[in-house]
Order: structure tokens, then C-alpha cells, then sequence
């Protein structure tokens, strides 16, 4: 191949993938809407309602982060890669939806996430919506990254990944010093802004050791196992530390909880994000 041909190769194998992500966003705007039990555009554009465009921007963040996993590896000629890349997006974006109803019921199953999210426009709601989404992308694109699985793997650790998501939220309810679903129904987005982004952290871990070429059940589930071993065992620890170390002078719980600081809850999830990308960088 001259360098001619292969300049034209390169041209239309961008174009080619950059149109079908464009299809597959559009698929997955529309499934979003008819699966959703609200008029997305109306709560977007008629009541400018933040909480809902921040649970739409977490949806297309993972939406970004599984097409990305699918286009990973090793080439096999433009038009498999097409189909291989397009089927298991698909799937990917199955899964983003498939998650609204493990969030909804399990993570957030003390309230009604629509009430809050459309009546109430609880933004807490939202943006602990837009961090399971993303972390959720993120597991869906470890599912599906790699070579030598098929969709019964990438199925398996979806819903490894989406157990992992539900077991760390009761343990992240457990350390913290009140009671998280209480505090979101007052609608306190320093604590839906600290859980968001925990769970993308978290969501960053389980993607590290759920990514990669299958190799067999065994060493592939064992390495998500030591990942999240890992999750579950530092980003407490970061989280008690923070409460005493990060602002001087002051109580992170205190500032989340009584001041209501969003501030302080961006702080923690961007100290918890931070740190998940050092700890997969050094494994």
C-alpha cells in the first residue's frame, strides 16, 4: 500500500467511524426517550432543568467511554471492525439503560428518582445520576474492550461491574457520617457531587481490572476480583483521611453536611477520582 492509498484508508476509515457514532448517539438519544417515563426534551428545553441535564450528560459521557472501549484493539480490516465495533456499542448502550433501573431501584432505592429529578429538579439526584452513568460507561466499555470474549463475557462483567457499583454505595453509606439517601432528598448537592464522583472513581478501578484480552474465567475474574478489593479497601480509607486532612482547620463531613459546600463536595470527588487514576496507573 502507497502512501497515497493509505492516506485515503486513514480519511475513510475516520469518516466512517465518526458517522457511526454519530448513528449509534442518535439510537441512543432515542431509546433513552422512549425508555424513560418523562419528556427528556421538555424537562431540557421547556423547564431548564439542571438535574435532568446533568443525568443526560453522564448517559452521553458513557455512552463515549463504551464506544471507545469497542473501537480498542487490534484491527481486522474496516468492515469488520465496523460490525464488531457497531454490535457490541449496542450492547454497551443496552447496558447504559439496563443500569437506569439498577440505579433507580437498588443504588437510589429509598425515593423515587423521577419525583426528584422532574418535580422536585433535585440537582443531588442528578448528579449522583450523571457519576453512575459515567462509571457505569466505563464498565460497560471494560465488558466489551479486548479481544477472545464474546457477549456472554461481556454480559457476565457487566453485571459484576453493576454489583460492584451497589456494594460500594452501601459501604460508601456506611463510612460517611450520615445518612446519604436523606441527604439527597434535601436536595444537597455537595453530597450528590462527593457520591458522583466516588462512583466514577470507582467506576475508573473495576474498568482497570474487568479490561483486556479473555483469557479464561478464572484469571479474568480474579482480576476483577483484587480490583475491587482495591476500590473497596483505598477509597474509604481516602474518604476518612480527607474528612481530616484535605481542608486544614476544618471538617469535610461538617462542610458537605452543615454548610452545605458544594465546593467541598467537588473537593472530595475530585481528591476519590484523582486518586482511582494514580492506583490504575501503578498495577
Amino acid at each position: 500500500m502507497d502512501i497515497n492509498d493509505a492516506l485515503l484508508y486513514d480519511i475513510t476509515r475516520q469518516t466512517t467511524f465518526v458517522l457511526l457514532y454519530l448513528l449509534l448517539f442518535l439510537f441512543a438519544k432515542w431509546l433513552k426517550d422512549f425508555l424513560t417515563p418523562y419528556a427528556i426534551n421538555h424537562e431540557l428545553t421547556g423547564k431548564n432543568n439542571l438535574a435532568v441535564s446533568l443525568c443526560m450528560a453522564g448517559y452521553y459521557f458513557g455512552l463515549v467511554a463504551i464506544f471507545m472501549g469497542a473501537l480498542s484493539g487490534p484491527s481486522h480490516g474496516l468492515t469488520e471492525d465496523l460490525l464488531q465495533v457497531g454490535a457490541y456499542s449496542l450492547l454497551g448502550i443496552v447496558f447504559l439503560n439496563v443500569s437506569r433501573y439498577v440505579n433507580d431501584r437498588i443504588i437510589l432505592r429509598r425515593f423515587d428518582c423521577t419525583h426528584e429529578l422532574t418535580e422536585k429538579m433535585n440537582v443531588a439526584v442528578g448528579a449522583v445520576q450523571f457519576g453512575a452513568y459515567l462509571a457505569t460507561g466505563l464498565i460497560a466499555a471494560a465488558a466489551v474492550r479486548g479481544t477472545g470474549g464474546d457477549a456472554l463475557t461481556a454480559v457476565v462483567f457487566f453485571i459484576l461491574g453493576q454489583l460492584s457499583l451497589f456494594l460500594f454505595s452501601l459501604v460508601y453509606d456506611f463510612i460517611t457520617p450520615y445518612c446519604i439517601h436523606e441527604q439527597l432528598e434535601q436536595q444537597n448537592t455537595a453530597v450528590g457531587a462527593a457520591l458522583g464522583g466516588t462512583l466514577i472513581a470507582l467506576g475508573i478501578i473495576v474498568f482497570n481490572g474487568a479490561s483486556g484480552d479473555f483469557i479464561s474465567w478464572q484469571v479474568n475474574l480474579t482480576d476483577l476480583v483484587i480490583s475491587n478489593l482495591m476500590a473497596f479497601a483505598f477509597l474509604p480509607i481516602v474518604r476518612l483521611m480527607m474528612d481530616k486532612l484535605v481542608i486544614p482547620n476544618a471538617n469535610l463531613s461538617d462542610e458537605i453536611i452543615e454548610d452545605k459546600n458544594l465546593g467541598a463536595g467537588l473537593l472530595e470527588a475530585t481528591v476519590a477520582i484523582s486518586f482511582a487514576i494514580v492506583l490504575v496507573s501503578v498495577v
